[in-house]
């Protein structure tokens, strides 16, 4: 099986709970077809560069994916039909990352000095 970074945008007028279900959803998918969802991550209402469907924020969920091909084809599948879904991308990796960019400026150790900060 191969390693899969998942990221979609869902629209911004539903609920956290209904983007939980439909990541949900989609984990389900994933397991129907012999794969396995690693983590699951939630990142909060974002705004967008650009509008996408008369939409200007979206809800982000990562979903990190151990599964053959075939699932992966499916979960995209149920993707394009489904109305709440703005845009998602699937992208084969050779190993997940082990922190999310949200993450990123708290995994410098401490004391040291930022970039531009006057010394």
């Amino acid at each position: 099986m191969a390693l899969y970074e998942h990221l979609l945008i869902a629209r911004q007028d539903i609920s956290a709970q209904q983007v939980d279900a439909l990541a949900t959803h989609l984990k389900t998918i994933i397991e129907g077809e012999g794969g396995k969802v690693e983590k699951q991550e939630y990142w909060g209402l974002r705004g967008l560069a650009y509008r996408l469907k008369k939409n200007r924020k979206g809800h982000y969920v990562l979903l990190n994916i151990n599964a053959p091909g075939k699932a992966v084809h499916e979960l995209e599948r149920q993707l394009k039909i489904n109305e709440d879904v703005l845009r998602y991308i699937t992208v084969k990796v050779d190993k997940f990352e082990q922190s999310s960019n949200k993450n990123r400026r708290d995994d410098k150790p401490e004391g040291e000095a930022t970039e531009g900060a006057a010394a």
